[in-house]
């Protein structure tokens, strides 16, 4: 492909020579001969600097968005934004071809993002996803690395999704994403709005910066689809100039409202009241948040013309997500979940969920990933303390830093360490003591894993599997 095709959609600001172009990166360890070697300024490494070295290599011209004084560079306005358009424009722009639908927030993207590919397929459709659990195309899954894969990676996974004849794509939109521009030049069909709180402050700065962040997507969307009851819903919708759809279960101000809401043990229901519809929504996932996800995807899907029929008949059939309040069989008397609540409001509002419907106690085994937001640590410890029976602090992925001192963070949020906390800074010996200490009627949740299976410590990624860890300890207990 000619240079100048991949630059097509760019805002270049000097003169090149137009040549061949076999491959794109932005990675100065993937230059190979031929290729356009992006130079892009990370918060470690600025791509200018091996701008050089790629030439050296055999790339065959530099995108740049400073003078490096190397051979055929073409200096460009922003080399984020840029690099997204070409590798778009190197998979022959598939999202061009594609009714693209985000959904971004703190919590319940993944949930939103399952659910309306349900809804989606239920009705006929042929669909992509792209997400934190897994992408998937037509049905055929794919491992993921990222809520929002790089742009390279993001485009071709589009390209896929058209060459399997997909019409939709659904994906998580993160605001690192967002603030990266890996999502630059794509045309959403419809985007969602879920909820924010704290979380990704070590990477924004501030909670000002990560809410600004979430309100780009809403810049490059046809409709918003946003919950009302969050309370920056008004910020998300304030001078955007798509039409905006507003969901509630608190006001009838929305367009769209949830009346008569029950919440069990088996999950929820509620009726979907709004824009000349009404319907029982059934949900196999217990608390109020699984209301707000499947009310998302509910009325986005509505508002895309599926028939409310068929969007009640998915959602009562769904599933639900791997790692997102996944009950693990087991053959005792209590029961154990695993879930992926990782921030603040996400283990409130999973604890919230399952106190209301334990019947004995609610052991939580939970800790913090490393070199992340610290200040969360002691409000996770806090919440996990006041919800829960029995809190067991221990490790996540505590990556290069002390899992010790991670924990310590945790315990600033907490009482004393007694009867009802305790620390075992070994994830697996305290997934042991949990079960160990647990009864009948009680229900013990192993949070912050979730889907993921694989630990991250300072020596790299090792598997780990929690089911698989249960397993071997309820065969070492039999």
């Amino acid at each position: 492909m000619k240079l100048s095709q991949l630059l097509q959609k760019c805002n270049t600001l000097s003169d090149y020579t137009d040549t061949e172009i076999s491959a794109v990166t932005d990675d100065s360890r993937r230059v190979t001969r031929g290729c356009l070697f992006v130079c892009i300024e990370g918060a470690q490494f600025d791509g200018h600097t091996a701008a050089a070295d790629a030439v050296a290599a055999g790339a065959a011209a530099v995108a740049v968005q400073r003078d490096t004084g190397v051979e055929n560079q073409v200096l460009v306005e922003d080399t984020r934004q840029a690099y997204s358009l070409i590798c778009s424009a190197f998979f022959g722009n598939p999202a061009d071809k594609l009714k693209i639908i985000g959904v971004t927030g703190t919590n319940g993207k993944t949930t939103t993002v399952f659910l309306l590919r349900d809804i989606l397929e239920s009705a006929g459709k042929i669909v992509g996803l792209i997400g934190t659990v897994k992408s998937s195309i037509a049905g055929k899954d794919f491992e993921s690395n990222l809520t929002t894969p790089d742009p390279f990676e993001l485009h071709g996974l589009f390209a896929k999704m058209v060459a399997a004849d997909c019409e939709y794509c659904v994906m998580e939109v993160s605001s690192q994403a967002l603030a990266q521009k890996r999502v630059a030049g794509i045309s959403f069909e419809a985007a969602i709005f879920t909820n924010l709180s704290r979380e990704h402050l070590d990477y924004h700065g501030d909670y000002e910066s990560y809410k600004a962040a979430k309100r780009l997507l809403f810049e490059q969307t046809s409709f918003a689809v946003i919950n009302l009851d969050d309370d920056v819903a008004e910020y998300m919708m304030s001078g955007i100039a798509c039409p905006q759809v507003t969901f509630s279960v608190k006001t009838d101000a929305s367009d769209y409202t949830a009346k008569n809401i029950r919440l069990k043990p088996s999950g929820a229901e509620y009726e979907l009241v709004g824009k000349g519809v009404i319907g029982r929504v059934r949900l196999s996932v217990p608390g109020i948040f699984s209301v707000y996800n499947s009310m998302g995807a509910a009325v986005c899907a509505v508002e895309l013309g599926i028939p409310f029929d068929c969007v009640l008949e998915a959602i009562a059939a769904s599933p639900g997500v791997p790692g997102r309040l996944e009950v693990v069989p087991t053959d005792k008397d209590y029961t154990v979940i695993i879930d992926y609540a990782h921030t603040p409001d996400g283990l409130e509002n999973i604890l919230h969920a399952l106190r209301e419907i334990t019947q004995g106690r609610l052991i939580t085994v939970f800790g913090c990933g490393g070199d992340r937001d610290k200040t969360k640590r002691p409000l996770m410890g806090e919440i996990a303390e006041r919800l829960s029976d029995i809190v067991v602090i221990t490790s996540d992925n505590p990556r290069t830093e002390d899992p010790a001192e991670i924990i310590d963070d945790i315990l600033r949020g907490l009482g004393k360490v007694g009867k009802n906390v305790v620390v075992e800074e070994n994830r697996t010996l305290a997934i042991e003591k949990a079960l160990g200490l647990a009864a009948k009627g009680d229900i013990v949740v192993l949070a912050g894993k979730g889907h993921e299976t694989y630990q991250i410590l300072k020596t790299g990624k090792i598997h780990y599997d929690e089911r698989e860890v249960i397993a071997r300890i309820l065969a070492g207990m039999a």
